[in-house]
């Protein structure tokens, strides 16, 4: 009785197998379809950020000779086309002028009283005295000087007179001299415009700002969004711990979102380092000449590419730490979950084999993946108070200048996804030593 009453239970687990890997198959779609949009959007943001601190670079900046040329070109348009003096400037004007032509009747009547050395320089001087009175000249010296005023301020004189102006500004800069620094910074703008169907730098730095907003929102909801898909397994976990038949069929399952986990926590960027001027406003001939948003330093990296860089380097112990990071924190991550997955699908010759049990069991000591998540935050928590306490020393409050400096370095969504990974490993850890078949000491 008792072995045709069991006879039917492997038929009977077919069933609770096949709607777990179906449900689970479904959760794992959707996990690693979120993972492959993070992944996608994580790589554009770094795109976009990189051509926005390019494009607003200090060097071709506040630092860039091309920039002062316009500002400078814009303030010196405007002064001369409004060109206007006050009541108070006039009369000053008028005076320097009346000093002027007294100075220069007073050196043409220097001249006159020279002796002549020739009969015909003793006419001249005979003649110009009985002809010439020169304090009458004196006397109508101010009169002068209020028709040559007024000539300057005659509408088409100014416009004369501003043309003449500005022509010489122009002259200066198409020098060899400022030509040589207009070609990168023209080009760099040019190919931006057209890279992202701009009119203006204006509206470009504006639909740049407004997209990496939403793709900063955009990614968090999608990082959310996988994490949900992992809680749904451990609560599985939980509902099921009972079901000592369906262990395997889950943990095996529960392998598969930790490896979507691990993909994205090793490619997505972890940190973002952007100190920038985020405002310069001091005043140039009477005008406020403004600069926004100077980047001063910007660089976004992925654990990946952090062991590319130190790889690639030329120092030995930079290669070093680099081949530590890559053995330590990714390879031993990646065999320990292949090794768990073997010893549980593998039966008893395959689960007892050295080198899968120690990967399974013990290799949780040389694993860093917890350290490089330590590392990383005290990486964080180090740059960001010193790019604090330095930018803060920039910032410049007063009349003439003002300065306001700011700090947007932070983590980004592949550390938090990484830190999930190193979490869930733990846990699948955990559980494997209580569902494991075989002895795991």
């Amino acid at each position: 009785m008792d072995s045709e009453g069991q006879a039917p239970a492997p038929k009977r687990l077919w069933l609770p197998k096949f709607l777990l890997i179906a449900g689970l198959s479904l959760l794992l779609c959707g996990e690693a379809f979120f993972a492959y949009r993070l992944h996608v959007l994580s790589k554009h943001q770094e795109e976009l950020k990189a051509d926005f601190s390019n494009l607003n670079n200090i060097t071709l900046g506040l630092f860039s000779v091309d920039q002062w040329r316009d500002e400078v070109s814009g303030i010196l348009n405007h002064q001369v086309r409004h060109f206007a003096l006050t009541a108070a400037q006039k009369k000053d004007l008028q005076k320097e002028v009346e000093s002027i032509i007294v100075a220069l009747i007073n050196k043409a009547e220097a001249l006159l009283n020279k002796k002549p050395k020739s009969l015909g320089g003793k006419l001249k001087k005979l003649a110009v005295k009985t002809f010439v009175n020169t304090d009458k000249i004196k006397a109508q010296v101010p009169a002068f000087a209020k028709i040559i005023i007024a000539k300057v301020y005659n509408p088409s004189n100014k416009k004369q007179l501003n043309k003449v102006a500005l022509g010489k500004f122009k002259a200066v800069q198409h020098t060899a001299y400022f030509d040589s620094t207009i070609t990168a910074n023209d080009s760099l703008v040019r190919h931006m415009l057209i890279k992202y169907h701009a009119p203006n730098r204006d509206v470009l730095n504006q639909r740049m700002d407004g997209a990496l907003k939403q793709l900063n929102v955009t990614m968090y909801h999608y990082s959310f969004s996988m994490l949900g898909f992992v809680v749904v397994v451990l609560l599985l976990w939980w509902l099921l711990r009972k079901q000592a038949a369906l262990h395997s069929t889950l943990f095996i399952m529960s392998l598969l979102f930790a490896f979507v986990l691990l993909a994205i926590g090793l490619t997505a960027s972890m940190i973002e380092v952007d100190a920038r001027i985020k405002s310069l406003d001091f005043v140039l001939l009477g005008e406020h000449v403004m600069f926004k948003d100077q980047v001063l330093f910007y660089q976004s990296k992925s654990i990946l590419e952090v062991v590319e860089v130190l790889i690639k380097q030329p120092k030995p112990d930079s290669i070093g730490v680099g081949i530590l990071i890559l053995v330590f924190s990714i390879l031993f991550p990646i065999m320990k979950l292949t090794s768990t997955g073997i010893h549980l699908l593998g039966g008893k010759k395959w689960s007892e084999n050295r080198f899968i049990k120690y990967f399974a069991f013990r290799s949780g000591k040389w694993s860093m993946a917890d350290v490089i998540v330590i590392a990383i935050l005290m990486t964080y928590i180090g740059l960001n108070g010193l790019l604090e306490g330095q930018l803060k020393m920039l910032n410049i409050q007063s009349a003439p200048l003002s300065i306001i400096t700011t700090n947007n370095t932070a983590l980004q969504p592949g550390y938090f996804i990484f830190i999930c990974f190193v979490l869930y490993g733990l846990i699948l850890s955990t559980i494997l030593k209580f569902i494991t078949p075989h002895d795991a000491h």
